[in-house]
């Protein structure tokens, strides 16, 4: 069947800032693109700002939405994640027909897109989730998209996909991640990633400003210098800005009226979950996650305040006798190293959760695709690209000799960072964690025998020796002999 002329390459479902800039990507990019949102009053403003800078079609019911779409249609909803996208999923697979495809650009989770991919085959339409990162600046001109579902929808989605997409050295950020929920996996460690990357970053600042005495604006100078070496990256970009910006009401440093409760909506803690429930010790992004819980607690945090809970003996810049120049560089190190290991930790993640779902993730692919376009974007990702490259099956990211030799250079600034930090009585708790990871790693031994013989004496948990073979129990409230259990 020959589709008019005036049918749209591309449908997108609500039209918030998200949706509205991916909009105006796909038309930027020479697709026209269908529009609807559930009010007609959001779709008509879209219109009245927007539709000079392409070819849009909008409709005020999903029946007229569908039916401007070409075959196989192809619908991206930009909902609010939960109930609503539930919804509207419904509504496009009962108006669409077999082989069409629904996208979920959202940030579902992965288990909501696995249970959606399966109940919209059934009825035979395609499901796509695809995680897309960026922010809304990213959506209008050019976010890094991780996209699951059927490869058969990949043949059709890829062209229009990559025409919006970031584009670093002439390859688009996108590629087909894996089958039903992977994209959505892949996206939701991403974000876990980024968690860790700005808890470690807001530790430097705060190293920085409270320990080293800077002001915002010596800070904001000190995030310039560093993102024009091994730190570069977005999110060191915009923390110069944010650190740089007064308030427009009062000339105040900006950062100085922003309450100190950090938000989240749900993707770090997914990935923490899940990451406990896959046994994979992902503790920077787990303490991330538990730093924004505990700056929220403001009523907990008040009520310590005005107990004057103990700080003990704690020092000041001063009597530790640190050089500032020399601080400064430690921090930088510190940081980078943290960096380091929470990107190290995340592939991990993403390692076991391609393995417990069969998705063959391959790093190679993230590595590229993160390099433009999403938040987590920075210099050292062509580092990874080439370690996985040269090693796919890599046991952890930083045993990749590259890695090794950067590590090399930093720990002992990590060491001496995480020790002044807790003798100033400023909190760091992924310098720190991620430092214990590390050195945990490293260890010969772990007190993780002992936990296994407490196990076993109350519990009878059993344990395995380390001079032969075998599952072994000692009869602590008998004769203290030893049996060997099958």
């Amino acid at each position: 069947m020959t589709e008019p002329k005036d049918r749209a390459q591309i449908g997108v479902v609500g039209l918030a800032v998200m949706g509205s800039n991916l909009a105006r990507n796909f038309a930027h990019n020479g697709n026209t693109v269908a529009v609807y949102n559930r009010s007609p009053k959001k779709t008509r403003a879209f219109m009245d700002e927007h539709a000079g800078e392409g070819s849009f079609i909008a409709s005020e019911t999903i029946k007229d939405f569908v039916d401007s779409l070409e075959r196989p249609r192809k619908a991206i909803i930009m909902v609010k994640a939960g109930a609503a996208t539930d919804a509207v999923i419904e509504q496009l697979a009962s108006a669409m027909d077999d082989g069409d495809i629904i996208i979920d650009g959202g940030n579902a989770n992965y288990t909501d897109t696995i249970r959606r991919e399966q109940e919209v085959a059934a009825r035979g339409r395609h499901f796509v989730g695809a995680g897309i990162s960026g922010g809304e600046e990213g959506a209008l001109n050019g976010p890094s998209i991780m996209p699951g579902g059927p490869a058969e929808s990949w043949e059709t989605l890829g062209p229009i996909l990559e025409s919006i997409a970031a584009n670093v050295d002439g390859t688009p950020c996108v590629t087909h991640i894996g089958p039903d929920g992977a994209g959505h996996f892949v996206k939701m460690v991403h974000n876990g990633i980024e968690y860790a990357d700005m808890q470690v970053i807001g530790e430097a600042y705060q190293l920085l400003r409270y320990g080293a005495g800077l002001n915002p604006h010596e800070v904001a100078e000190t995030f310039r210098e560093w993102n024009s070496g091994d730190l570069d990256s977005y999110l060191i970009e915009i923390t110069a800005e944010v650190l740089a910006q007064d308030d427009p009401e009062t000339g105040k440093p900006l950062v100085d009226v922003i309450v100190d409760a950090a938000g989240q909506k749900g993707t770090g803690r997914w990935t923490a979950i899940n990451g406990l429930e896959l046994g994979v010790p992902i503790t920077g992004i787990a303490e991330a996650v538990f730093a924004r819980a505990l700056s929220s607690s403001t009523a907990q945090r008040a009520a310590a305040q005005q107990a004057g809970l103990p700080a003990g003996t704690e020092a000041t810049f001063e009597s530790l006798g640190l050089d500032r120049a020399e601080f400064i560089e430690d921090v930088r190190r510190a940081l980078y190293a943290s960096k380091l290991i929470a990107y190290s930790q995340g592939f991990d993640e993403i390692k076991a959760g391609s393995a417990e779902h069969n998705w063959d993730v391959d790093p190679r692919d993230l590595a590229t695709i993160w390099r433009g376009g999403c938040i987590i974007r920075a210099k050292f990702l062509d580092r990874i690209r080439e370690a996985y490259d040269a090693d796919p099956q890599l046991p952890a990211l930083i045993l990749a000799p590259y890695f090794q030799g950067e590590l090399g250079k930093l720990i002992s600034a990590w060491r001496r960072v995480v020790v002044a930090a807790t003798q100033l009585g400023l909190p760091v708790p992924v310098f720190a964690s991620s430092l214990s990871y590390y050195d945990s790693l490293r260890a010969e031994r772990l007190p993780a025998a002992l936990i296994q013989g407490q196990r076993d004496f109350f519990g009878a948990h059993t344990f395995q020796r380390t001079d032969k073979e075998g599952t072994y129990h000692l009869e602590w409230s008998g004769d203290r002999s030893l049996s060997q259990w099958d």
